[in-house]
């Protein structure tokens, strides 16, 4: 038995599934939704809400079954006299629900009274609205019946009444309790639809997610006085900048607030025109206190949806303000430097993976995209550029000034100075550690990859996408890289947003995260922007990237046609002050901060042309015969070279190239010694599967140091670690580390080789592995728990169990996911090292497992009242 609400004081509810809104009652966002646990709280505050009944979870349900509620004795707790409004009240707000119906209650009996009040026409179009809202969705009738509706309100208020007679051959009802009844059964059983449904799970709802209501007498926003309806918020959503925001339709300055006109009056005094402040200044005043009540006392910027009547204000809603991220770190900061949050809290109000929104340009999500494909959004933000489809065009391009996107089928090694010189990736073919994966994620590069359902004809140098529609090179384009489409033309793009606000949050995470956190990064562009996002030092520079500028790619190949070690040594030796000076730039902007160089890793043809114009410029270039530079060519190919001769096993075979380039790093170090910069270099040997092949290396490695401070007279330190990206390294760990100060894993090629996995192909399928629950994630993109991290954790286990001052650390793109830092972090790991890019996302996350950790868990808040 409901009993009636009073509106002086609080009274006991003896139904809590359909339950007066008072600040005592058993209301719950996980019973009865978050909108009828919010208007509880501004009643508890003591604001102006109508009187309002929500009804649980547990009681749509029912109504959506058949099992409808005593509408008289739910009407019984409501003013007779006011119109109702019922709205939906979900758990998470984002899950959306039915609209909203208004205005129930309109009868004919109604609309004579309420014309005393507001006027006959006022009144009349209310019913009107209602009668149509009514028809279109609890009777379900086609909108296109209303279409020829006169403009006289009295006529066509009597034509939408006969279609509505006509259709559904019953007068329109005139019993408020039978209205009601009818919008709740018709919003209940909505929510359960299958279109729903699929909806709100698109949107992370659990499948079984639950729909409240609530039943609010409307202040309608009409009157002799000044009269209307609006919302306002004291923030900014796209910047977060305190600022007063919102829209108010008033009546009494002409604007039809009754059909939700398009123009609105301006919140706080303008000199372009009238109002709210000027019209109706003490209501005004009354609501900007309102909202800072509602954000001291509910620990959030709130936005509130209000009307008033005659001048006096009424709250109908109070919601979170809509945010991107930029203001989302924005607000938490504020609230968090007004004492009203606490710092872990507002720490733990962003989701580490929206500051990449923060760190690139995105497309306006608010523009219309003309979509041609989709592939797998491999790097985050967005560019607009001409097609290209070769590094050369990319490069000569930029030179113009113009903005490319390079096009491939996938990328090599060879195609980096174009990446560098093109605003955004496009590939056939690859997935989230593929090359330009990879490269794009260390750059700030938006890219696309795996976009197969594009048709790519490189050599006629056009795509054709699913639709039909063809593209030419020169033609622009969009990447997205963040939810990864690829958009025809130029679309609205929205600058980066990193700003003081998103520099104070970063300190804070610096301040209770305990992991390191380090950049992977090959150029000193790249180690400049790592040293911009505080990253603690380089955790992986890939050498072999240096090695692609047109004068160093000569001399590689040269040394590649060497006949002897001699000849090669003599090659690499040109090489030798290139490599110094590479190192030492790194040294130099890394300020003393650690620095891990991984020691060359591909297979030697990646440095050689593969086609027959190709060899011939080669031939000419080296002034040989072209049959014997096919030779040489063929003779360096492998049916699997990332199987094959590269890393360690070239570095043994071919050791005149890790003698260069250690010699490089030891000569750097001793430069910016002098210079006052001291460092202790990282060497890291990759693929690494023997302990072996560690000694070998380590023995030359120790030699050429020798071999430096005697020809210079200058002492320095270095430290040796391998690259454990073979599952034989990680199970023969406790072999490798008495020899080593360091193992990082390489997590990249260390989950292609347990799965069995190519990382450049396996993105043609991998969308359909997920959806069919073959794997519950891209393993190239979530560290796999069950799989490839067991053997992270042997790895860690046996190597500390031999050597107990191991450093351990994960290098591979898994590094920057909060999901893998976890693991790190429980697993006793002492950095992580990620694309410079996502080093303040890796910060952030790495924060939030602390504070996690600190308290247990349970995260404080907002205060009940």
């Amino acid at each position: 038995m409901l009993l009636r609400h009073s509106k002086d004081a609080a009274v006991q509810q003896t139904n809590p599934d359909i339950t007066c809104v008072t600040p005592d009652a058993p209301i719950a966002a996980q019973t009865h939704g978050g909108r009828a646990k919010c208007l509880q709280r501004l009643a508890r505050l003591n604001l102006p809400v109508p009187p309002t009944v929500a009804l649980s979870f547990k009681a749509v349900h029912a109504i959506a079954v058949g099992d409808l509620p005593d509408m008289r004795a739910l009407l019984s707790q409501l003013d007779p006299e006011a119109l109702l409004c019922v709205r939906p009240s979900s758990e998470d707000g984002d899950w959306g629900g039915p609209r909203a119906v208004l205005n129930i209650g309109m009868s004919d009996a109604m609309c004579a009274h309420l014309a005393g009040r507001i006027g006959s026409e006022a009144a009349t179009r209310l019913y009107l609205r209602f009668v149509e809202s009514y028809a279109i969705h609890v009777a379900r009738l086609d909108p296109d019946m209303l279409d020829d509706m006169p403009s006289d309100p009295d006529e066509a208020l009597a034509f939408a009444l006969r279609v509505y007679e006509d259709e559904v051959e019953e007068a329109f009802p005139q019993d408020p309790a039978k209205q009601l009844a009818e919008v709740l059964r018709s919003m209940a059983r909505a929510w359960d639809g299958t279109t729903a449904r699929l909806l709100r799970q698109a949107k992370g709802a659990p499948a079984d997610a639950g729909l409240g209501l609530v039943v609010q007498e409307m202040a309608i926003g009409l009157g002799r006085g000044e009269s209307g309806s609006g919302v306002m918020q004291l923030v900014n959503s796209k910047s977060g900048a305190r600022q007063i925001t919102g829209r108010y339709l008033s009546q009494s300055q002409g604007r039809d607030a009754l059909s939700g006109g398009k123009e609105a009056l301006y919140l706080e005094r303008d000199p372009r025109g009238p109002s709210l402040e000027e019209l109706a200044p003490e209501a005004f005043a009354e609501l900007k206190s309102h909202l800072s009540l509602m954000r001291e006392k509910l620990c959030e910027e709130m936005q509130a949806e209000f009307t008033i009547e005659n001048g006096k204000l009424h709250l109908l809603d109070g919601m979170r303000v809509a945010r991107n991220a930029r203001a989302a770190v924005s607000i938490a900061v504020a609230l968090a430097e007004d004492g009203i949050i606490a710092r872990e809290e507002a720490l733990m109000r962003i989701e580490p993976r929206a500051l990449n929104e923060l760190l690139h340009r995105q497309v306006d999500p608010e523009a219309k995209r003309d979509v041609l494909a989709r592939g797998v959004a491999a790097s985050p933000g967005a560019a607009t550029g001409k097609i290209v489809f070769n590094a050369e065009a990319s490069q000569a391009a930029a030179a113009r000034g113009e903005a490319t996107v390079l096009v491939r089928r996938e990328t090599t090694s060879e195609d980096i100075r174009g990446m560098h010189a093109a605003v955004a990736i496009l590939t056939e073919r690859g997935g989230m550690t593929s090359h330009a994966a990879v490269i794009g994620r260390g750059i700030g590069l938006p890219c696309v990859v795996g976009a197969s359902s594009i048709r790519f004809q490189t050599v006629n140098r056009k795509l054709t996408a699913p639709d039909g529609r063809v593209l030419k090179e020169g033609d622009e384009i969009t990447i997205d890289g963040t939810n990864g489409e690829v958009l025809f033309g130029r679309a609205p793009l929205l600058d980066a947003g990193h700003d003081d606000s998103f520099r104070v949050l970063m300190e804070w995470a610096d301040d209770v995260r305990d992991i390191a956190v380090r950049a992977n990064a090959d150029t000193p562009m790249d180690a400049k922007m790592a040293h911009n996002f505080n990253a603690q030092g380089i955790g992986l520079c890939r050498t072999e990237h240096m090695f692609f500028e047109e004068a160093r790619l000569r001399v590689m190949r040269e040394m590649i046609f060497a006949g002897s070690s001699a000849d090669r040594a003599a090659a690499l030796e040109r090489l030798l002050p290139m490599q110094r000076g590479d190192f030492a730039d790194l040294f130099r902007i890394m300020q003393g901060q650690p620095v891990c160089i991984r020691l060359f890793d591909p297979p030697l043809h990646e440095f050689l042309p593969s086609d027959r114009a190709g060899h011939r410029e080669l031939a000419e270039a080296l002034d040989l015969p072209l049959s014997k530079v096919t030779r040489r060519v063929e003779a360096l190919a492998e049916y699997n070279p990332m199987l094959g001769m590269r890393g360690v096993r070239l570095g043994i075979t071919v050791p005149e190239i890790y003698e260069m380039q250690v010699r490089a790093i030891f000569e750097a170090t001793i430069q910016v010694a002098r210079e006052g910069v001291e460092i202790v270099p990282e060497i890291m040997i990759p693929l690494v599967s023997a302990s072996r092949e560690v000694e070998l290396v380590k023995g030359r490695i120790d030699a050429i140091a020798a071999a430096v401070r005697n020809e210079t007279g200058q002492n320095f330190d270095y430290r040796l670690g391998v690259m454990v990206e073979t599952p034989r390294a990680a199970l023969r760990a406790g072999d490798i580390a008495p020899q080593v100060s360091f193992l990082s894993f390489g997590t990249n090629d260390l989950t292609q080789m347990t799965y069995g996995l190519s990382r450049d192909d396996a993105g043609r399928f991998m969308s359909e592995y997920v959806q069919l629950g073959v794997y519950p994630e891209d393993p190239f993109h979530t560290l796999d728990l069950d799989g490839v991290a067991e053997l992270l954790s042997i790895g860690a286990e046996r190597a500390r169990a031999a050597n107990p001052d191991l450093i351990l650390s994960i290098c591979g793109e898994h590094g920057g996911n909060p999901e893998s830092i976890g693991f790190c972090r429980a697993a006793g790991f002492d950095y992580v090292s990620c694309s410079p890019f996502r080093v303040p996302v890796a910060r952030l996350a790495a924060a939030q497992l602390a504070v996690r950790d600190k308290i247990g868990g349970i995260l404080h808040q907002a205060t009940e009242i």
